[in-house]
């Protein structure tokens, strides 16, 4: 898996930029950029915020962390006998595809 440093220098060389391009762009120093890039200085906050909006990315993707699904379903997270219980008692299949369509927002 890539670390943060290489994230940064395979967007930057995706958009066939040198370390002097991006650093003047973000108004930092070549060497900052080539620590950042060689992992021997981390980016603060507002400087993965900068990267992030300037590569069109997540600060999650270039910290390396799974990208977030846009379908957060609850009836994803498990099979239908761990959440679709009453009291301990499973449910009629009638009832979990009400219950499904409650959760989807259907």
């Amino acid at each position: 898996m890539m670390n943060i440093g290489e994230r940064i220098a395979q967007l930057r060389k995706s958009r066939s930029m040198s370390q002097f391009q991006l650093a003047k762009t973000l108004n930092i120093a070549t060497s900052t950029l080539g620590m950042y890039e060689t992992n021997r200085r981390k980016p603060n906050m507002e400087m993965l915020e900068k990267l992030a909006d300037f590569f069109g990315v997540s600060v999650d993707y270039l910290l390396g962390r799974p990208e977030k699904s846009d379908n957060n379903n609850i009836a994803d997270l498990a099979d239908d006998d761990t959440i679709f219980t009453y009291k301990g008692q499973p449910l009629s299949d009638d009832d979990k595809e009400i219950i499904r369509r409650l959760m989807n927002g259907k």
